[in-house]
């Protein structure tokens, strides 16, 4: 058997559906066994795989049933092949049927062996492929792996889900490649579900729940929303297709393997040593069976044990009572060696029952989680102590439920903060704690704003004369007038509000918060006194902790990554991103991520914008949080530094989430990135598409300071390539007027670049090189801006048949992009520079290298390892790879021994 490889599930397009694609090992293969569990997607990829291989599929198909009743499957095979061979097998197999006795004359076996390989043999080109194969009856088996030995020209899939490589060789050949089909990632089943009007939090829920099995996630998707609140971490009943599917799954192992996995699934971070003191040394090989039947992930490098999906323990809590559920917990309790899980089971295996000593020490426990950055378990805690806590002591059950609310608002976990939040509201009649729930709600909702009217309407109603109160519901109801609708003008109204309310009844904390987000949409309207209402905000004071992204600091950076002042963002974002980290605030923790990452891009430090938006992405996707705000910096970083396919994909990724979720805001922004890329890479009237809808939007959302989302030069730049030069000139005019009239002198150079295609596709190439030029020197802190403005020179200078002049600009920009590492760039200058180079060769005769090439190429020629001239250059090893596969192009060279004799070595 050869080595395992693996089937990933990919994207066919960037919004097609989601089929799998095979691993390039399978190319050539003749014989491919894919294994998985149930609902993987094991059918499908059979599928794939056999219409790839260009031959009329042949299909078996056994049913459970079939795997008692000898020959089923060679009958199958038979009946399905309109043949003489094939009438003689059926024949035999009668006879065979009709013969008495148990055991199987040699006769009879040498017989079905000899028709079946002259069957196969006579048969047309064929692939076969074996679905369901763990229900094909061993006597087929044998006899079918006997004639596919004798048949190696035939191609032959086996989707077999019982089978395992670990298990030995497989019936249908010893040389067959062993795929394991892979579950869907979180993106790919976000284009599952994209036809469904899901939020970005319910996809990231189902994939979660489903682990990736595409069955399980259509299953999840199409029943109606389970209840998503929980107490103490029970879990949502599953729909009756998910039932059947995990009962199906579940079945794969004994009962014994089940009870431990039950054990896994009450503990919130079960490992090895765990489960060892629950199950003794028989633990190991428990796991080994489960971890086969891709119910469990047992290897990992903490020595963690993670079921594959959260609905393998959904289903095995709803095959427990709630008695037997409180006797593992107890369990758990005794067994465990963290003395905060030891303290969750406890409170869960009292859950139901009142008991004050057991919430007293439930509620210190979430306090010591919180101590410990581990907010989420601090959550659960928290609202377990507030349930235990009994009713008559009705200030101590607010006190509890209400930490549990802020614990839940920390991690993002609404289901868990809207229990607490009825917990509350049950029990207390006070105004000011119904209000402080509400508004905690409100908060752990994050961008999740639209559809919050009854919470908004709620808090209004309790907040009736309490001027402090009522100036914290205005502030969140300015955020959501200016993230979900598009309104700025009565956010800021809405924030003056609350700043003056707040200040009067001396609440200085909400007050800064007021004026920061008043400065925030200030700075979108273009209105003058943004900077002062900032400074206000900066200099008063807060006494509590609140979200990093919500502080003047943070909107400080902002602006100042608005005015290209990027060492004054990085070093304001910095300690931010620790806070935001050490407070366990995933929403403000992307927020500080994101900025990090679009101040390093703009700074052409492109490895570390990739790893910034990467860890942004990765934490949006594991926290539910929408996708929109991650999706669109990493489109934009992914574009510049990396590759510009997955960079659209991502792009419409997060304009589809921000259409569901009704965020005008990231949609423009999306809508943004997705025309920026389109037109980068030669489909303008597509981007136009993408960039007139975001010019409507923003209209919609009174967006008057250019600054904020730099659209137009991308536009005007789409309407001269498909030529509508008025549309382009009317554009670039009043963008540079909002630009001059607000002093957002970061904005010009761009709109001169695309002033000066204005020139060239007017012919006036001398103005249009002069304005290019201006501008790259204007750009020397913005490398990527730079090098695009020389690559605008060089198509300019080329069209002016200044083609000396052309080449030097492209080389500039390839050395530019190349030494910055951003990578679909450096190709673009690559490629305008060999077309230029195509008739211009120096003395030797030979194409000419840029300056990067050359110096990359003479170090190699000197022995260099690539490691050691990525060392010397202040580059990537994936830099020096690329520039070196260049060099071998253009000099038609295959090795480094051609490259030594034809470049001579760097000089010491």
């Amino acid at each position: 058997m050869r080595d395992a490889a693996m089937w990933m599930n990919t994207l066919q397009g960037p919004a097609g559906p989601v089929l799998p694609e095979a691993p390039d090992a399978v190319d050539g293969a003749r014989r491919v066994v894919l294994f998985g569990p149930p609902g993987i997607g094991k059918t499908t990829a059979a599928a794939v795989l056999g219409r790839r291989l260009g031959l009329p599929v042949l299909r078996l198909a056994p049913r459970p049933q079939d795997v008692q009743v000898p020959y089923a499957g060679l009958l199958e095979l038979a009946l399905a092949l309109p043949s003489p061979a094939a009438r003689e097998l059926t024949a035999e197999l009668d006879e065979s049927a009709d013969e008495p006795g148990t055991s199987e004359p040699a006769g009879t076996a040498l017989r079905l062996r000899r028709l079946s390989v002259a069957l196969l043999r006579d048969a047309s080109p064929m692939t076969l492929v074996v679905d369901n194969a763990q229900w094909l009856d061993p006597a087929s088996a044998a006899v079918l792996g006997w004639a596919l030995r004798l048949t190696p020209g035939l191609p032959a899939i086996v989707a077999d889900r019982a089978w395992r490589p670990e298990a030995g060789v497989h019936w249908c050949g010893e040389n067959a490649l062993a795929v394991r089909v892979a579950a869907l990632t979180s993106g790919q089943v976000a284009a599952l579900l994209s036809h469904l009007p899901l939020s970005t939090g319910e996809v990231a829920r189902i994939h979660a729940s489903s682990g990736g099995n595409p069955a399980l996630v259509l299953a999840l998707a199409d029943a109606a929303p389970p209840p998503s609140d929980r107490v103490g971490g029970s879990e949502p009943f599953l729909p009756p297709a998910a039932r059947r599917l995990m009962d199906e799954w579940l079945n794969e192992v004994p009962a014994h393997v089940q009870e431990l996995l039950a054990f896994a699934a009450l503990d919130d971070r079960p490992d090895l040593e765990l489960l060892v003191r629950l199950a003794g040394p028989a633990a190991g090989t428990l796991l080994a069976q489960a971890e086969t039947a891709g119910l469990v992930d047992i290897g990992r490098e903490d020595g963690r044990v993670r079921l594959t999906a959260s609905a393998i323990g959904a289903e095995l809590m709803t095959r427990l009572p709630a008695s037997a559920r409180r006797r593992l917990h107890t369990r758990l309790a005794e067994a465990g060696h963290d003395p905060l899980r030891r303290d969750r089971h406890t409170a869960l295996a009292a859950a139901g029952t009142v008991d004050s000593r057991t919430a007293l020490h439930t509620a210190r426990a979430a306090d010591r989680a919180r101590l410990r950055g581990e907010h989420v378990l601090a959550a659960e805690l928290a609202l377990l102590a507030a349930d235990l806590t009994p009713r008559e002591d009705t200030h101590l059950v607010t006190e509890r439920a209400l930490t549990a609310i802020r614990d839940a608002a920390h991690c993002a976990d609404l289901s868990r903060g809207r229990a607490a939040t009825r917990l509350l509201l049950q029990h207390e009649d006070r105004p000011a704690p119904r209000v402080q729930a509400l508004l905690a709600l409100l908060d752990a909702s994050g961008q999740r704003l639209n559809g919050a009217d009854e919470l908004f309407a709620g808090a209004v109603h309790e907040a009736a004369g309490q001027p402090d109160l009522i100036a914290q519901i205005l502030l969140r109801q300015a955020i959501r007038a200016n993230l979900n609708e598009g309104a700025p003008e009565q956010a800021a109204a809405l924030a003056a509000q609350a700043a003056a309310l707040a200040q009067a009844a001396g609440d200085t904390t909400t007050t800064a918060l007021a004026l920061t987000m008043q400065a925030r949409v200030q700075r979108v309207l273009g209105s003058p006194g943004t900077d002062a209402t900032l400074e206000r905000a900066l200099r008063t004071p807060r006494t509590a902790l609140v979200a990093v992204n919500a502080t003047p600091e943070h909107l400080a950076a902002r602006h100042a990554l608005f005015d290209d002042r990027l060492s004054e963002a990085r070093t304001l974002l910095l300690p931010l991103l620790f806070q935001a980290q050490q407070a366990g605030d995933a929403e403000g923790t992307v927020d500080v991520l994101r900025g990090l990452a679009e101040v390093e891009i703009r700074a052409g430090r492109c490895a570390q914008a990739l790893d910034y938006a990467a860890r942004a992405q990765a934490l949006t996707d594991s926290s539910g949080l929408p996708a929109g705000p991650a999706c669109y910096t990493s489109a934009l970083v992914e574009g510049t530094a990396a590759r510009t396919g997955p960079a659209l994909a991502i792009a419409r990724r997060g304009a589809e989430a921000c259409r569901r979720e009704g965020n005008r805001v990231f949609l423009s922004r999306n809508l943004y990135a997705l025309g920026h890329l389109l037109l980068v890479t030669g489909r303008a009237k597509e981007a136009l598409e993408a960039l007139e809808e975001v010019r409507g939007l923003e209209a919609l959302q009174q967006v008057h300071d250019p600054s904020i989302l730099r659209w137009h030069a991308d536009m005007a730049e789409s309407l001269i390539t498909l030529g509508h030069l008025e549309q382009a000139h009317e554009l670039l005019s009043s963008t540079h007027r909002s630009a001059t009239d607000l002093g957002r002198q970061s904005v010009i150079p761009s709109l001169e670049r695309v002033q000066a295609l204005l020139d060239a596709a007017h012919g006036d190439y001398d103005t249009a090189a002069r304005r290019l030029t201006d501008a790259a020197g204007r750009l020397s802190h913005l490398p990527i801006e730079r090098g695009r403005t020389l690559l605008a020179l060089s198509h300019t200078e080329r069209r002016g048949r200044r083609r000396a002049n052309a080449r030097e600009a492209a080389r500039s920009a390839a050395d530019l992009f190349t030494a910055h590492e951003a990578h679909p760039w450096a190709q673009a200058a690559a490629d305008s520079l060999n077309r230029l180079e195509r008739n211009a060769s120096d003395h030797s005769g030979r194409p000419s290298l840029t300056q990067a090439e050359q110096r990359c190429a003479r170090l190699a020629a000197g022995g260099a390892s690539n490691r050691d001239i990525a060392a010397a250059l202040t580059v990537s090893v994936k830099t020096v790879e690329a520039t070196l596969t260049r060099v071998y192009r253009k000099l038609g060279l295959h090795s480094r021994v051609q490259l030594a004799h034809t470049v001579g070595p760097a000089s010491e």
